[in-house]
């Protein structure tokens, strides 16, 4: 046996048994190139997941029904300052038809997203986010995330009280140097401090990596262990896509096997925790490789021909139903996977939740 695969099945089994990596191991498994070697990680990662989900995975419909935005972050094409990103805020109607459809679908949760939309920030709309929050719980019945961006204490706690499960808040990265070039003028403590006040209010917490922005293996170490401090209930990463009109334009994207490697790694050392497969990257033509690293969720699912967008790839497959339930099934079953029952995802979050009454 070669000494380099010696070490891989080493620090595999390592992980297998529990026992936390060395910041050198998981830079070691960061740096796999070759197809047999990733291949063996790729291998470990759906191994962790079926010993904690079995072959069953989550679904989230996604809906983005606000592309305003008061931020002006230099990765997004719907930073304040770009005309190229196409603006819209979608009526409580077409949100809530939107929602019905996504639910009879047979989705497990409902992610509301939107951009820092200042309308709903100034002159007292914000109870208008609540009402249409608060009608989209009641009309689905379903476990529900909020994507709100920054909000005060007092309003994630009036979002709390609707029966919001999720909150979503991502740093991108935990290098703040880094951070201060891609949120620009956004305070990196409050985003993260955010986070653990939604868990002292019993909320479940999403954090995210953008990957292949300029992030080093040293500071994705650090991003792991930010994770594992937060105790994030679902961690993810995607690939950066550079967007029109933004200053990152031009930035050479990097290849998406490093995100394919972060999702098996972030597997093995959080092997109980959600981990999405989002569509949002490459498509449906991407979501096999992503479950087959060890993914257990899949995100972005958005209904065709309702207007609606993604956020790295705004439009890949949208209108052509390629986000819909009916055409990931067949990409489900041919990775041996299967759509959870409801009731499956909902006992996982109403555990996760009793984790935090407990610290309480």
């Amino acid at each position: 046996m070669k000494m380099s695969n010696y070490k891989l099945e080493q620090i595999i089994a390592k992980a297998a048994s529990g026992e936390a990596l060395a910041d050198q191991e998981i830079i070691y498994l960061l740096n796999l190139e070759q197809p047999v070697e990733t291949g063996q990680l790729f291998s470990a990662a759906r191994k962790a997941r079926r010993s904690h989900f079995g072959d069953s995975v989550f679904l989230y419909g996604f809906i983005y029904f606000s592309t305003y935005c008061r931020n002006d972050c230099a990765f997004c094409l719907y930073r304040r300052s770009n005309p190229a990103g196409k603006r819209y805020r979608k009526t409580p109607a077409e949100i809530l038809e939107t929602a019905e459809q996504l639910t009879a679908s047979g989705v497990h949760l409902l992610d509301l997203t939107m951009g820092e939309d200042p309308y709903y920030f100034n002159d007292g709309h914000f109870d208008q986010l609540l009402a249409l929050i608060s009608a989209v719980k009641e009309k689905s019945g379903l476990p529900v995330m909020i994507s709100p961006g920054v909000v005060s204490r007092d309003q994630l706690r009036d979002i709390r009280e609707l029966g919001v499960d999720w909150y979503a808040l991502y740093q991108e990265t935990h290098n703040r140097e880094l951070y201060s070039k891609l949120r620009l003028g956004q305070d990196y403590d409050e985003r993260l401090e955010l986070k653990r006040y939604a868990h002292q209010l019993g909320m479940l917490a999403e954090e995210g990596l953008l990957s292949g922005i300029g992030e080093s293996a040293a500071d994705l170490c650090h991003s792991f262990a930010v994770m594992r401090e937060l105790e994030a209930d679902q961690v993810r990463v995607m690939s950066f896509i550079p967007q029109v009109g933004t200053p990152l334009e031009k930035f050479s994207a990097s290849s998406h096997l490093r995100e394919l490697k972060i999702i098996s790694l972030m597997r093995l050392l959080f092997p109980d925790r959600l981990i999405p497969a989002s569509l949002d990257v490459d498509g449906l033509a991407g979501l096999q490789q992503r479950l087959n690293a060890g993914a257990n969720v899949v995100t972005s699912i958005i209904p065709p021909h309702k207007g609606f967008q993604g956020v790295s790839q705004s439009t890949l497959d949208v209108n052509e139903g390629g986000r819909s339930i009916d055409a990931i099934l067949p990409v489900l079953h041919a990775c041996g996977l299967h759509p959870a029952p409801l009731e499956s995802y909902i006992q996982w979050v109403e555990k996760r939740k009793q984790l935090y009454s407990n610290h309480g």
